[in-house]
C-alpha cells in the first residue's frame, strides 16, 4: 500500500495543464521506455509506448490516459499587481477562492499565488450576502506592489497557474486526498499495466500512453487515434463520485462500467465483452451513467469508427485542490484493465466489431 501511495503522490504532485503537460510527459517517457519496443509522440505532445505484435495482421489496441489537469492561464496583469485569468478546464467557482496556487513563468520559475476572496466584514450592510463570482472574475494575488514588480519576476500573459496541494492519506489509511487524480489515475494505470505485462505475450499490438488537452475538449484523442489508427480504444479516466450527494458513483465500490455519457454510448458487443470479463475475473464493478465526457467520446468517431469505452474509477470533489478517492478502486480497475488487455486477440476483437 505504501508503494502505491508513493507512486500516486509523485504523479499527482506533478503540475501540468492543457498545452503544458511536459512534466507529466517526461515522467511517463522515463517510466515506459524500458517496457515497450518504442515510444512515439504525436504532433500535440501525446506520448505512447508501443509493443508490436510479430503478426502484422494482429489487431491494434489503444489504451489512453490524459496528462492534463485543470488550472488557469494569465490574461492580464493589473496596475495593482494582481492577476486575471481564464480557466483551463472546468471549475466550480465555489472551490476557487482563498486557495494556494503556483504560477510558472516562461523560464520555469515557480511563483506562489493565492486566489482572492471577499471577507465577511465587507459584506455587511446592503443585503448582507455574497454573490457567486464568475470564474473569470477571480483575482489571483502574489503579493506584488504593482504591475512593474510582477513583471520584474518574469510574469507574462499566457503563464500557467496550477493548484498547489500535497497528497496525504486519510486516517483510516484506505483513501487518498490530493489534486489531479483526474487524470493522473490514468497515467498510473498505463505504467502499471505495462509493468505487469512486460514478460507476457499478447494477441495484439498494444499502444499505451496518454493524450494531451482532454480537459478543454478531448483534443489530444482526435490526434492520437488518427495517428495510431487502433481497432479498439480504451480511455482510462477518473469520474466524479456522487455518493455523498445521493447520486451514482461510490468510492470503494470498484471500477466503473461506464455505459453512457453525453458524448458516448457503449456499443452492445463492447458491453457484453466487459461484463463477461468482469464476471470471469471477479473484479468489483459498479454501473455508472456519466454526466461528463472522456477521450472515448472523441476516439469512437475517428477514422472509420473505433469501438471505445472508458475504464475508470470515481473520486469525490474532482476538479479542485482536494480530491478524495479509494486506493482499493485503483486495484480493481487495474485488475480489470489487465484482464481486458490479456483477452484481446483477433477473434475477440472481431466479435466486438461484429454488427
Amino acid at each position: 500500500m505504501t508503494a502505491l501511495f508513493d507512486k500516486i503522490k509523485t504523479l499527482t504532485e506533478l503540475d501540468g495543464i492543457a498545452g503544458y503537460e511536459h512534466s507529466v510527459r517526461d515522467h511517463l517517457r522515463q517510466t515506459i521506455t524500458p517496457l515497450v519496443d518504442r515510444v512515439e509522440t504525436d504532433g500535440l505532445g501525446g506520448i505512447f509506448g508501443i509493443r508490436e505484435h510479430q503478426d502484422s495482421q494482429a489487431p491494434r489496441i489503444m489504451v489512453a490516459a490524459h496528462m492534463d489537469e485543470v488550472g488557469f492561464m494569465v490574461t492580464a496583469i493589473k496596475p495593482d499587481g494582481t492577476l486575471r485569468t481564464v480557466s483551463i478546464g472546468g471549475w466550480n467557482p465555489l472551490v476557487i477562492s482563498s486557495q494556494r496556487f503556483t504560477l510558472y513563468t516562461r523560464t520555469g520559475q515557480a511563483i506562489p499565488l493565492i486566489s482572492g476572496s471577499v471577507p465577511p466584514h465587507f459584506l455587511r450592510g446592503g443585503n448582507g450576502g455574497a454573490n457567486l463570482p464568475a470564474v473569470e472574475d477571480i483575482i489571483f494575488d502574489g503579493g506584488f506592489a504593482d504591475k512593474a514588480e510582477a513583471e520584474s519576476f518574469g510574469i507574462l500573459p499566457g503563464d500557467i497557474i496550477v493548484p498547489q496541494s500535497e497528497a496525504i492519506l486519510t486516517a483510516n489509511q484506505k483513501n487518498i486526498i490530493s489534486k489531479a487524480w483526474d487524470n493522473r489515475f490514468g497515467v498510473l494505470m498505463v505504467t502499471e499495466l505495462l509493468e505487469n505485462l512486460k514478460d507476457q505475450q499478447l494477441g495484439h499490438t498494444l499502444i499505451a500512453g496518454a493524450n494531451v488537452q482532454e480537459e478543454i475538449g478531448l483534443r489530444g484523442a482526435h490526434v492520437s487515434t488518427t495517428k495510431f489508427d487502433p481497432e479498439l480504444f480504451f480511455a482510462v479516466d477518473c469520474s466524479p463520485a456522487g455518493d455523498v450527494y445521493g447520486d451514482q458513483g461510490k468510492i470503494g465500490d470498484g471500477t466503473l462500467l461506464r455505459f453512457y455519457d453525453p458524448g458516448h454510448i457503449m456499443l452492445k458487443n463492447m458491453r457484453d465483452f466487459l461484463l463477461t470479463t468482469a464476471e470471469e475475473t471477479g473484479v468489483k464493478y459498479q454501473y455508472y451513467p456519466a454526466k461528463g465526457g472522456t477521450d472515448a467520446g472523441a476516439a469512437h468517431i475517428k477514422n472509420h469508427g473505433i469501438p471505445s469505452t472508458t475504464i475508470g474509477v470515481c473520486a469525490r470533489y474532482i476538479h479542485s485542490h482536494q480530491t478524495l478517492y479509494a486506493m482499493d478502486d485503483f486495484h480493481e480497475a487495474q485488475a480489470f484493465l489487465q484482464a481486458i488487455v490479456k483477452k484481446l486477440d483477433r477473434s475477440t476483437v472481431d466479435l466486438i466489431k461484429n454488427y
